[in-house]
């Protein structure tokens, strides 16, 4: 697979990588835990060098996952993990304090069977303490040679420069796909501006973007898909719009959806990365594929406009869970 480097900095990651919570967690039951190992390992020979994960994705359960899955290949991969959000009487809050992420990286080095994490992100930006703070502290564990490289997923411009003057940012992980385009507004140009690398989650769309998804689909109760307003019953009817276009033009390239969506990330900027995430083998070669597929600027000014002409339904998030992202 080809490669690509996340940003001004020296990290260099195969051009498509894999996000490994769904093997764990939030889109219903996890599959066998030998299955997502040998799955994760799959990827692997099939040129995927960069792994994406967190303490809260379990919790703690797919870090140990990942940690397990490419041990025997640890100093040929890059594992990317996430500090800042903890569990607390079942429910998730924000905590960046700096006791708290120290005990994060010992806890994620451990169950990551590692000495160093590779990209070490901000889940979400905590109001409560000054990134300065988060960022300065990050610094700390990169000079303990704990961590190599700082990242912030979901975070604001405002607090990307904040953190970028202290310790400089390597990538930002945010959503980022045809359905959800709001990073092009002012993230986007921020990064390029800071030489900072984009790490797209979702590609996707969560799924929906491989037209496998309709109105009549139903989620397993514990599928946190059931709580986004965009996969409402009413909107998911409305979106299918967006999946026919995408289907009209993967036809034209002779690739399934899915791989056009990724494509069509991956044709933005050369420092883009996206982490399609999968428990099924038949999609990782379908996603890993998509590195290959090269839309020209002709088709990108085609997309442009078939999807300037479509209103996506719905938020991406509920209320409470929107409001941590962006700050």
């Amino acid at each position: 697979m080809q490669t690509r480097i996340l940003g001004n900095s020296d990290l260099e990651v195969s051009a498509v990588g894999l996000g490994c919570m769904g093997m764990s967690y939030g889109y219903g039951p996890a599959p066998d835990k030998q299955e997502m190992i040998n799955l994760i390992r799959r990827a692997f020979d099939e040129g995927v060098t960069f792994f994406d994960t967190a303490e809260v994705y379990g919790p703690f359960a797919n870090e140990e996952l990942v940690g397990e899955a490419l041990a025997p290949i640890r100093d040929q991969v890059t594992i990317a993990t996430k500090f800042g959000i903890k569990m607390e009487d079942g429910n998730q809050t924000l905590d960046s304090h700096p006791e708290q992420i120290r005990r994060s990286v010992d806890g994620s080095l451990r169950r990551l069977n590692t000495d160093v994490i590779d990209l070490y992100y901000q889940h979400r930006v905590d109001p409560d303490v000054p990134i300065e703070d988060v960022a300065g502290t990050v610094r700390e564990l990169i000079e303990e040679g704990k961590v190599k490289h700082f990242g912030m997923s979901e975070a604001g411009v405002k607090s990307i420069r904040k953190a970028h003057a202290v310790q400089p940012v390597t990538a930002i992980q945010s959503e980022y796909s045809m359905w959800w385009r709001k990073p092009e507004k002012q993230l986007l140009p921020t990064l390029e501006e800071l030489g900072i690398g984009f790490v797209p989650f979702s590609p996707l769309g969560k799924g929906f973007l491989t037209g496998e998804i309709d109105e009549d689909t139903t989620f397993s109760d514990d599928d946190f898909r059931n709580i986004v307003p965009r996969f409402n019953k009413e909107n998911r009817k409305a979106n299918q719009q967006l999946v026919e276009l995408l289907g009209d033009i993967a036809d034209d390239h002779g690739a399934t959806r899915a791989q056009t969506a990724i494509a069509w990330v991956l044709a933005q900027k050369p420092w883009i990365v996206p982490i399609p995430g999968t428990t099924k083998l038949r999609h990782l070669k379908s996603n890993i594929a998509a590195a290959e597929i090269e839309l020209t600027s002709d088709d990108l000014t085609d997309i442009e406009g078939a999807l300037s002409k479509i209103e996506v339904k719905g938020a991406r998030y509920p209320k409470e869970l929107e409001e941590r992202a962006g700050n």
